[in-house]
């Protein structure tokens, strides 16, 4: 993983924060310093907004419920106190508060927010989205192989089919080297056991034919199941791989054996690959 665009981003988030918390800070020290100006230059003023608030605040503290304390509701009879010293083609203006619901959503809100940028962004606690799409799809891969291995394992001789991708004939190849060719030789030319390379076959060579005789054995004949010994996805890549060995003709072949089959879905899966 490329961990320098997360440390740039991580210099930058911070970077962010510094800044925010400068101009708060400069917007804080410009306040104070109006403040402090209009109590030096209008000192009358500030009494009287002060005498106001503490008007306001002693006729709010009379008879209100929590209810309006939370919705921020005045009765009718303060509607005259409330008039903002101001209007337009007549239309004035009320100086409502604003609900305490409101206010607490909205500091609510701020608080999250630096929550969630410390933990996924300046601390890095949490799986930013780039992280979550990798780690979603890692989980979606591992089910993709579980489900293949899965149906990889329900494969039989009546639902086996023709695969010569290189994958399946690699695999299949390894699986026939470790365990056949002391019957049937290297290439498949045949030995002990009949030629694999030919197009005769004792008991069918249609890829269901090959993969029963791979999975059950053929006792009489010396053939040994392997039903017990390979899984249901290894029995058909060795199968595959001796479907794979059609027409390849290698030295020294065994005389042919058993009746000649034509397997046309198997020569336009040959045509169709190009293989072997």
């Amino acid at each position: 993983m490329d961990t320098t665009g997360n440390i740039n981003n991580d210099i930058l988030t911070i970077a962010l924060v510094v800044v925010m918390a400068i101009i708060l800070l400069a917007a804080w020290t410009v306040l104070r310093a109006v403040r402090t100006m209009v109590r030096v230059t209008m000192p009358q003023v500030l009494a009287e907004e002060k005498a106001a608030k503490e008007a306001k605040l002693a006729r709010r503290s009379e008879g209100r419920s929590w209810w309006h304390k939370l919705m921020g509701l005045r009765p009718m009879s303060e509607e005259k106190d409330l008039v903002i010293d101001h209007e337009y083609d007549g239309i004035k203006e009320l100086d409502n508060p604003v609900p305490a619901w409101f206010n607490g959503m909205f500091y609510a809100s701020m608080a999250f927010a630096i929550v969630y940028l410390c933990v996924y962004h300046v601390l890095g606690w949490g799986m930013n989205q780039d992280q979550e799409y990798e780690h979603e799809m890692a989980l979606a891969d591992q089910a993709r192989q579980e489900w293949l291995a899965q149906s990889a394992n329900n494969i039989d001789e009546n639902t086996v089919t023709v695969d010569l991708t290189p994958e399946t004939v690699a695999a299949g190849q390894a699986i026939f080297a470790q365990n056949c060719i002391a019957c049937h030789g290297g290439q498949g030319e045949g030995g002990i056991g009949p030629n694999l390379a030919d197009d005769y076959w004792l008991h069918g060579g249609e890829v269901g034919d090959v993969f029963r005789t791979v999975k059950y054995g053929v006792l009489d004949k010396g053939m040994v199941p392997w039903e017990q010994s390979l899984t249901p996805a290894q029995l058909a890549e060795v199968t595959n791989y001796i479907i794979s060995l059609r027409g390849t003709n290698p030295p020294s072949a065994k005389e042919p054996q058993g009746d000649k089959v034509e397997y046309q879905e198997l020569s336009a899966a040959l045509e169709g690959d190009g293989a072997m």
